[in-house]
């Protein structure tokens, strides 16, 4: 939009995109634009195998065979869909929307309602909206933004009446920052947020738990939240060209920040967290800056 569309004006000319799904990149986006029936300056063309005829059906059925069926709907059926090869999470949320765990939600007075965020200093802080009864996760929200002060994200609470909520926040929301000598936990809690801080956990445990109750998730069809599964569809392990294996380590990139906050909101969900009835008790924290206790008198 900065180079090649002005590009384009000056010389009233035309392109073409070609490509390859390959989850929600940026020719994804360019894909969904030319779908919008509002911009009939552009057209859209997608030839699957299975239509097409140019590629025999013995030889579609022995490619089907070998790639297995996520990678040959990603590579000849133009499947934005299938899950990223090396994704933690993709077939599960497959799995789930199959069984149609994405759909419109009503908030309910009942329900207990979270926030979970990922705090970055110099990237992306992101934060999920959830409300759970009966066992049941539901997903309200998401929202993502880089490089606001905590004020921007407090506001945004405010005018989507999620001040009250409980926030889960990571255990590194303990440490002291050298400008201010406070915490993030103390300014957010001097803003009256009641704060809940996830228990410590490896990143494998951490993406475990999030396996394990994805399958009682259900995720509001909202474009804030659609923006946040993609992120989850993206999160996969990392992976080693020189030895052709995945790393036990996820990828560090654009879907991390949303897939951080999803695992604090999973473990922040599990019983052995602060809960909101322990905010009558004194409160006492140490920090060695590895590992916080939190003590109740």
């Amino acid at each position: 939009t900065e180079v090649i569309r002005p590009a384009l004006s000056d010389r009233l000319g035309w392109c073409c995109f070609l490509g390859t799904p390959k989850g929600a990149n940026h020719f994804k986006e360019i894909r969904d634009f030319a779908a919008d029936p509002d911009n009939d300056t552009w057209g859209l063309r997608e030839f699957k195998a299975s239509e097409t005829g140019i590629i025999p059906e013995s030889e579609l059925k022995d490619a089907k065979k070998s790639m297995g069926d996520n990678k040959y709907q990603q590579e000849f059926e133009i499947s934005f869909d299938s899950p990223i090869v090396g994704s933690y999470y993709g077939e599960i949320i497959k799995d789930i929307q199959s069984r149609n765990h994405i759909r419109e939600i009503d908030s309910e007075s009942a329900t207990a309602k979270f926030t979970a965020w990922d705090l970055g200093m110099s990237d992306s802080t992101s934060i999920w909206v959830a409300e759970t009864i009966g066992g049941e996760i539901r997903i309200m929200d998401y929202y993502e933004a880089h490089g606001k002060s905590l004020d921007h994200y407090i506001q945004w609470l405010d005018e989507n009446n999620y001040r009250e909520y409980n926030h889960i926040l990571p255990h590194d929301v303990m440490v002291r920052e050298l400008g201010t000598g406070k915490s993030r936990y103390e300014i957010l809690s001097d803003a009256g947020l009641n704060i809940d801080v996830a228990r410590k956990m490896s990143v494998e445990d951490g993406i475990q738990a999030v396996r394990a109750r994805l399958p009682n998730t259900w995720f509001k069809k909202t474009k804030t939240v659609d923006k946040g599964l993609e992120c989850l569809r993206n999160y996969r392990r990392e992976f080693n060209e020189k030895l052709n294996v995945y790393m036990e380590k996820p990828k560090h990139d654009w879907s991390s920040h949303a897939a951080d906050a999803f695992r604090y909101l999973m473990i922040g969900l599990d019983s052995n967290v602060i809960t909101r009835s322990d905010w009558g008790k004194p409160y006492n924290t140490t920090y060695d800056g590895e590992s916080y206790k939190n003590q109740y008198q």
